[in-house]
């Protein structure tokens, strides 16, 4: 029986426990709502990942970077770019979100009402530093952990040898979240049934109105961003024809499309980047496994901005000018820490809806369409790798000679 229900594709199961838990809802109505504790189950899991997730991955990735003279150039190029298009990622998220009307006929309420007292803008600065990182983890204060995760990754790789042991322990430890998340995300089609049944027994089919333009807002973000940010930076700094770029990634972009996962698009990518935009075979190994790793303008830019503003409206909550600038903050941090793996986005969500007071709930409606939605991230994470891989190698000097494309000889 198990053998048979883990043959089914993931998607088509949390799709299939979405149908039946909507079928449940109409069906029964107020009676459905006994299926709740599945749903509650499944959040407490995902918020029970978030913490140990974000301070491993982040250091590991850090980490990963090297300590030569010349490794350090091509990581700061490297992540500085991954990060400039996050920050973009999320800012056109706001604006595709802030622009769609996500408002339903329905509100619904969330179980777990949080007071939104806003600080001034110098506390928020300040307390981004912990007082005591141990408290933070344990408070599961997200933006503490991020900058004492930085913070411990740099000085791991200062320390150089005699740290060692702890590197490996760190990346031991996020191999070890990435596992348990991959077996916490198995309970996401139990999650999506219970909670989608609660939702529509109590409060009827309109609430799934905004989902449709919740996706097509994400598909509209995500076309922006390929051809506008990551196509301008290929024609200004990657010497290369925009129309010639997307058309040599286009194999890794299909592919990344229909797994929906940026480490299972690995070699294709690597096969488009060394062969097709004739990049250095060093350094296409070096920046192809970093950015499934860190490099998440899909997942962890456009998503949890718009996903953000989607559970805002659905829950009736006004967000303020600092919500959108704690959005979009978190966003950017939070892409460097999103595993290469379908699902594990809607993990990282719960960071961003944590850091401005947003209710958990509203996870199970993303999760609901997560696979159509996740198809589209991850073939903009995937073309977002080959564009930084392009960009950085030219200024680097690092593409072979007997390029097919008419790219402009690389500065030394």
């Amino acid at each position: 029986m198990f053998a048979f229900w883990f043959r089914i594709p993931f998607w088509q199961r949390v799709l299939g426990a979405m149908l039946l838990g909507i079928g449940l809802g109409v069906v029964f109505g107020e009676k459905a709502t006994v299926l709740q504790p599945l749903g509650t189950l499944f959040i407490n899991a995902i918020r029970m990942l978030v913490v140990p997730l974000v301070f491993f991955a982040l250091i590991t990735s850090i980490t990963s970077l090297g300590d030569t003279l010349k490794m350090k150039r091509l990581a700061f190029k490297t992540v500085g770019l991954f990060l400039f298009t996050a920050m973009i990622a999320s800012l056109i998220g706001l604006t595709i979100g802030s622009l769609m009307d996500f408002s339903s006929i329905a509100e619904l309420t969330t179980s777990e009402v949080r007071e939104r007292d806003i600080p001034p803008v110098a506390t928020v600065l300040t307390n981004l530093i912990p007082t005591n990182p141990v408290a933070a983890l344990a408070d599961g204060n997200v933006l503490q952990i991020i900058v004492f995760a930085v913070l411990v990754g740099i000085a791991i790789n200062v320390v150089g040898e005699k740290a060692e042991p702890m590197r490996k322990v760190m990346r031991a430890g996020a191999e070890i979240m990435y596992q348990i998340t991959r077996m916490v995300l198995q309970l996401t089609p139990l999650g999506v049934l219970g909670l989608m049944a609660w939702v529509v027994g109590s409060f009827g089919l309109e609430t799934l109105l905004p989902l449709g333009k919740f996706i097509l807002a994400i598909y509209i973000a995500c076309l922006i961003h390929i051809v506008f940010t990551y196509g301008g930076l290929v024609h200004f700094f990657g010497g290369m024809s925009p129309l010639a770029f997307f058309r040599a990634v286009l194999p890794a972009q299909l592919v990344a499309y229909s797994s929906a996962s940026s480490f299972g698009t690995l070699p294709v990518t690597h096969k488009v980047v060394t062969e097709d935009l004739k990049v250095s075979k060093n350094y296409a190994s070096f920046v192809l496994p970093l950015g499934a790793t860190i490099n998440m303008d899909g997942c962890g830019g456009i998503y949890p901005a718009i996903a953000a503003i989607f559970i805002a409206h659905l829950y009736g909550i006004p967000l303020d000018w600092l919500s959108y600038v704690l959005i979009a903050g978190t966003a950017t941090l939070a892409s460097l820490g999103t595993a290469g793996v379908p699902g594990s986005a809607m993990v990282m969500l719960t960071v961003t809806l944590s850091v401005v007071g947003l209710p958990l709930e509203g996870i199970a409606f993303i999760a609901a369409v997560d696979r159509i939605i996740d198809m589209m991230r991850t073939a903009t994470n995937v073309t977002g790798d080959t564009m930084v891989a392009l960009v950085v190698a030219r200024s680097e000097g690092m593409l072979e000679a007997d390029t097919a494309t008419e790219a402009v000889p690389s500065a030394s």
